[in-house]
């Protein structure tokens, strides 16, 4: 059955989508997204890099900003849903366990696929004057991170937590920094560190040990 779609002026159009197409102009869309920023992005790029017609993009995207958020839910799909779908006897493990292997999946999330960081980069960049860009991510990428984590830690009373959210930022911020710091900002070319002396440190700081 064919999905509904919308052209530019809004107006639905009712047609099968075609997968084929659809890698092809989300893949085009992230090399203009990287190469020139969102602002100089231009649908006509975007056909152009997909090898598709202008109007062709219209209809499956409605507008960049539809375009954008699309790309931003297929990272999800692709790189952070794994990390966080630990199967589900490990969610019931000691608290040692699951944060370490939440933080080695969050890591090698972002770190074994350079389009992530260099994406991360653009919504850093562009947040400025693009504050929806910077929603989108908190929306589709943080929000769910955190609210997993939250949720375990409240669930561990071992832990004796005063506050689950706050530390659940806290790890996740903890990850996000080094990242950017270590590939965002190219600093592990100055202030290096190994991932796993990072992730024993923050373990050890939420366990004890």
């Amino acid at each position: 059955m064919g999905q509904i779609n919308h052209s530019k002026q809004g107006t639905p159009i009712d047609r099968p989508k075609s997968t084929e197409k659809t890698e092809a102009i989300l893949a085009g869309a992230m090399q203009e997204f990287l190469a020139h920023g969102y602002a100089a992005t231009t649908m006509d790029r975007v056909a152009s890099a997909a090898k598709v017609s202008k109007a062709t993009v219209y209809s499956y995207f409605q507008d960049k900003e539809s375009l954008f958020a699309s790309l931003m839910e297929r990272l999800v799909q692709e790189r952070f849903s794994v990390a966080l779908q630990l199967e589900s006897e490990l969610w019931q493990a000691d608290p040692d366990t699951v944060l370490r292997q939440l933080t080695t999946n969050l890591l090698d999330a972002v770190i074994s696929a350079p389009e992530v960081y260099d994406f991360m980069r653009l919504i850093v960049g562009e947040s400025g004057r693009f504050p929806a860009l910077a929603h989108a991510y908190v929306q589709h990428i943080a929000q769910p991170i955190l609210t997993r984590l939250t949720t375990y830690l409240a669930s561990r009373s071992e832990l004796n937590l005063p506050d689950p959210e706050a530390t659940a930022r806290v790890i996740v911020g903890t990850i996000v920094y080094y990242i950017i710091l270590q590939e965002v900002m190219h600093g592990k070319e100055i202030l290096p560190m190994e991932r796993d002396r990072l992730i024993d440190s923050l373990v050890f700081l939420i366990t004890g040990r």
